[in-house]
């Protein structure tokens, strides 16, 4: 049975029995304490915390994951992998243990011919919590197992909770008997390699405290509403059901390595080491298919980073196996054909997917020479001083600048005889993270306890949004808190975050700057709102100082927004809209929002793109959005459901969460997209958009920048100035400025390369007058000084090589010179061959005399050069290159 018809019928199943069929959700998890989604309840988490009400009291569900913890392990072992897709069936206090148990019987052993999966029912085993009466009963008395194929097991095994205090509840675990080939008998609690976990129950019926690990917490009670979250591995049960010994063999990951085997040469199962490079191929490729599907790209943080380093270790496992050309395209291209069917956006976005793919193909294998290079003088460098070990910071550069894997800096670190201080470049790594989750969530949360947000939706419900047709309004306060702890009351001078039963301030999302305003309470108190935030959905938080008076929870308020800021980034984000259209008319649907910030008269947008966009058609962009503009289009918002909207063709970002109704903003019959935003009423009011330029942010993304408005004239009337300035100044027309400016270029770098070249001479001149002026050191001809300040590099390394050509070879010599440039002191020193045979290199002694400068340095035995930060120590680093020179002659 292939995976898309395991998939089929598991939503056919739990639709045909009142289960409402949820899309998968993106792998963009819609959490700041998560990067990816990495489980199939994720999306249903605040309806099991109660932070919001469900619509549905069941729902199923079959959702794309992705899990990286252990990445280093993908590959070398059948079971680690990074994407999986969890079926589900959920129950919002409904249905319990008796039910999930049943259906989940019913579905795996009911024949195939009749819309099951077909299992022999006396190769399943059942785990139970040991202290789980109830649901050990169940499998033995209503479902008819066996007692001998029940198992009891401990609170690691068999208990769930999410780590946190909260819902928690006992497991009931589905197992598979794939025969004595897989070892030992005797149920999942002796071997799990041969009794495969494929469904695991979740019986949420308890409440937990707070304690670490998965067993060190308290058990406060019974939940008031008692819930079920089950998953089934759809890959594990393809392995079951196509007769496969891994899941790397099943429909969806066997047909890339075979692509990667015709690509390479390399069949799998030859040997075990290229069989590890055929599966990371295969389910780091597939993984990162996925992911640039739902709109992740390669980037050096975050998720972009999750994908560009799986992507560049199945590009560099493909090397390992031999390829020499480009192979991301024919691979890409395999996942898109096998994965289209379950998922049709992926054939949809094939072009983006490709061209996001390709670029960081490219990208990576520029960086893997210059990586390379960098690795090989980190090794040198390390053998110079005798060293053992590459620095963890040295690895870290290489991986957080280059892209370089930590796994191919061990590799070819271990080629050279050394090893990699791992753990040093692990901690590095694990700063990096959590300095981007604490920045993450302090963004979202204001370092607040969310549970006091929680209570305020609990006791009061959702904020009403009324900025959409008003500015300013009645409301009452419903939630405050001082200094991020809750408080009946506030004082002058505090402050606050303020919650209200309806708003008309925009809380910041969708790339929409929050308002700013005031709310005042009858009893003339006031608090300057600065910033809204939603940090649990559906309330709106109002961050400001109290100004005058006392404010306290219950009193009646009016809120008031900033109606010119308002104005000035409704303009911003209608013209976001029109860029993004006016892009995809350009460049086509690759031209995909990626992000977008839209502030008071200016705005910026994120589009993917392989390549820099021409100015030619950057030029052409903005003259079709001013054009629209002047046709003077309605701007009309609706709410409909999210098909209709697809339907409609309205244009969703990647990564963004939908409900099943979503608001649709339509310009004219140029734009529509899903928006929540506020806008223009008229293309007309944005008066006019100019396009400040476009650059790269990341591989495969490019970000314009713009302004709009009053803002956009102002910039246009200053650039009309310094042009006029300029005119006056070269005494020509505008139309003639590009003409004449470039000649006064060619004429200034004519006159430096001609100054370069007088002064090159002047220092070149001192050569013979060196020469002759060396010392005799135990024999060594030895020459050193202070040559002019302001000598170039290139013109002392220049002098230095003059001045040992001018000595006999036969005649060992050591030539140092020094100078200084832009304040900080620099130094080449060479050595000919007669001094190198009696133990002088120019870099060791290159090295003394940069620490007696404050600095460093390094090169070749024979010329070596260095630097450091105290111009004034260049007397004693003479002094310090003589003493070795004569200790070591």
């Amino acid at each position: 049975m292939e995976s898309a018809e395991i998939r089929r019928r598991w939503l056919r199943f739990f639709e045909e029995r009142g289960h409402t069929v949820v899309p998968s959700a993106s792998l963009i998890a819609d959490d700041p304490t998560l990067l990816l989604v990495p489980a199939g309840m994720v999306p249903f988490k605040p309806y099991f915390l109660g932070e919001v009400k469900p619509p549905y009291t069941r729902a199923t569900s079959v959702q794309k994951c992705v899990r990286t913890p252990d990445i280093e392990e993908v590959g070398k072992t059948t079971r680690h992998g990074t994407f999986f897709q969890m079926c589900g069936n959920f129950s919002f206090g409904d249905y319990f243990k008796e039910g999930a148990i049943k259906y989940a019987w019913e579905l795996l052993t009911t024949p195939q011919d009749k819309g099951g999966y077909g299992l022999e029912p006396e190769k399943l085993w059942i785990t139970v919590y040991e202290q789980d009466d109830e649901a050990e009963r169940i499998w033995r008395e209503v479902v008819g197992v066996p007692a001998e194929r029940i198992q009891r097991l401990g609170m690691g095994p068999n208990y769930w909770s999410m780590g946190v205090p909260g819902p928690c509840g006992p497991c009931s675990e589905i197992n598979y008997d794939r025969g004595p080939e897989f070892g030992v008998e005797g149920g999942p609690a002796v071997n799990d390699e041969r009794y495969v976990e494929i469904w695991n129950l979740v019986f949420m019926q308890y409440e937990r405290g707070p304690g670490s690990g998965k067993e060190d917490f308290p058990i406060l009670g019974e939940l008031p509403s008692k819930n079920i979250d089950t998953g089934l591995g759809l890959e594990r049960l393809a392995m079951i059901l196509q007769g496969v010994r891994n899941m790397y063999e099943t429909d969806t990951l066997r047909v890339v390595m075979d692509k990667a085997t015709e690509l390479t040469g390399v069949a799998y199962g030859a040997d075990a080491a290229s069989d590890v490079s055929l599966r990371v191929v295969a389910d780091h490729i597939r993984t990162s298919v996925m992911l640039i599907g739902d709109g992740v790209t390669p980037g050096n943080e975050g998720r972009g980073y999750v994908l560009r380093r799986i992507m560049r270790r199945a590009i560099r496992n493909m090397r390992m196996l031999g390829a020499t050309e480009p192979v991301v395209g024919a691979l890409v291209d395999v996942v898109i054909k096998t994965m289209g069917e379950q998922y049709p956006e992926l054939v949809q976005d094939r072009k983006r997917v490709e061209t996001v793919a390709l670029a960081e193909e490219a990208a990576f294998l520029k960086t893997l020479k210059a990586g390379t290079n960098i690795l090989d003088t980190a090794v040198a460098e390390a053998k110079a001083y005798n060293a053992t070990v590459l620095t963890g910071d040295k690895a870290f550069l290489l991986h957080d600048t280059w892209g370089f894997p930590i796994d191919l800096t061990l590799e070819m670190a271990a080629e050279q005889g050394l090893s990699v201080d791992e753990e040093g470049f692990r901690r590095l790594m694990k700063e990096q993270r959590e300095r981007a989750k604490a920045d993450a969530k302090a963004k979202k949360t204001g370092h607040a306890d969310l549970s006091a947000y929680r209570e305020v939706a609990d006791a009061s419900g959702s904020t009403e949004f009324t900025g959409y047709a008003l500015t300013e309004g009645e409301a009452r306060i419903v939630g405050l808190l001082v200094d991020g702890v809750p408080s009946p009351a506030a004082s002058e001078g505090d402050d606050v975050e303020v919650v209200l039963d309806r708003t008309p301030f925009y809380a910041e999302g969708g790339g929409q700057l929050a308002d700013t305003g005031r709310i005042r309470l009858d009893s003339g108190a006031v608090v300057e709102v600065r910033d809204v935030q939603q940090p649990v959905p559906g309330v709106s938080v109002h961050k400001g100082v109290v100004q005058v008076g006392e404010v306290t929870v219950g009193s009646a308020a009016y809120a008031a927004i900033d109606v010119k800021r308002r104005r000035a980034i409704a303009r911003a984000h209608s013209a976001t809209h029109l860029t993004h259209q006016a892009l995809r008319d350009a460049l086509g649907p690759t031209a995909a929002q990626a992000g977008s910030e839209n502030s008071p008269g200016r705005f910026r947008f994120d589009f993917g793109s392989p390549s820099a966009v021409p100015g030619t058609v950057l030029t052409d962009v903005e003259q079709k959005i001013n054009e629209v503009l002047a046709r003077e289009l309605d701007v009309q918002a609706e709410i409909m459901s999210l098909e209709d909207a697809k339907k409609q063709g309205a244009i969703a970002e990647f990564g963004e969460k939908y409900g099943e109704r979503v608001r649709v903003v339509t310009i004219g019959d140029f734009s529509k997209e899903l928006c929540g935003g506020t806008h223009v009423h008229n293309t007309a009011q944005l008066g006019l958009v100019k396009l400040l330029g476009e650059s790269s942010i990341g591989s495969g993304v490019r970000r314009i920048e713009a302004l709009v408005g009053v803002d956009a004239y102002s910039f246009l009337a200053r650039e009309a100035t310094v042009v006029a300035q300029l005119t006056n100044l070269v005494k020509g027309r505008s139309e003639e400025l590009p003409e004449k400016v470039a000649g006064m270029l060619a004429k200034l770098k004519d006159a430096e390369k001609e100054i370069e070249r007088f002064r090159a001479e002047k220092v070149l001149q001192a050569a013979a007058g060196l020469a002759e002026g060396a010392k005799d050191v135990r024999g060594v001809a030895l020459v050193t000084g202070q040559v002019p300040d302001g000598t170039s590099a290139d013109d002392l390394r220049k002098l230095v090589l003059d001045v040992r050509g001018r000595i006999p070879g036969d005649r060992p010599s050591v030539v140092a010179l020094f100078t200084t440039a832009n304040g900080r002191p620099l130094t080449v020193i060479a050595t000919n061959e007669a001094a190198r045979e009696r133990g002088l290199k120019a870099g060791d002694l290159v090295r003394t005399a940069a620490k007696t400068l404050g600095g460093g340095g390094g090169g070749k035995p024979d010329v070596a050069q260095g630097g450091g930060q105290n111009p004034a120590a260049v007397g004693d680093a003479i002094e310090a290159v003589e003493r070795l020179v004569a200790e070591q002659a």
